[in-house]
């Protein structure tokens, strides 16, 4: 399915407020209820829409610190990528985990309370995947600008 102009102003909405209603999200874009209600469960079926998630502040779970570690492996054959997207997969404080083109293989987005609970992750989670030959960590100082959202 191609996604049309109407498509695009339904997802564009919804991206911002995944919680309105169907009356007022066909209000917004200018449809019947019932269409607005039948294009976003195609939307939805089609897995333009994969889930509705609640954006939870960080700072309020006490997880005020974001780390972004680089990875470099021993090498680039199936086993050895397969093993760390496995093992790194079941790191809860690990938020992102990136295929990369460049000097590192891997770019990870670690949350953590502080730079000391970064640490223990390092230790007890980071330093032990599988493959790594190296590693490379920057401290976010301030998240200037964060989005979902992506551009329609």
């Amino acid at each position: 399915m191609k996604l049309d102009a109407t498509d695009r102003r339904l997802l564009s909405v919804l991206q911002v407020k995944g919680r309105i209603s169907n009356s007022d999200l066909a209000d917004q874009v200018n449809m019947s209820a019932s269409a607005c209600h039948r294009r976003v469960g195609r939307l939805e079926a089609e897995g333009y829409i994969r889930d509705y998630v609640a954006l939870v502040d960080p700072r309020k779970v006490d997880r005020r610190t974001t780390v972004f570690v680089e990875i470099t492996l021993s090498g680039q054959t199936e086993d050895v990528l397969v093993a760390f997207e496995k093992a790194v997969a079941l790191i809860p404080d690990v938020l992102e985990c990136h295929l990369m083109a460049g000097s590192a293989d891997y770019l990870l987005k670690v949350v953590a309370k502080d730079t000391d609970d970064f640490a223990k992750i390092h230790r007890t989670f980071l330093a032990k995947l599988p493959g790594v030959t190296q590693m490379q960590s920057s401290f976010a100082l301030r998240t200037v600008f964060k989005t979902t959202a992506l551009p329609l």
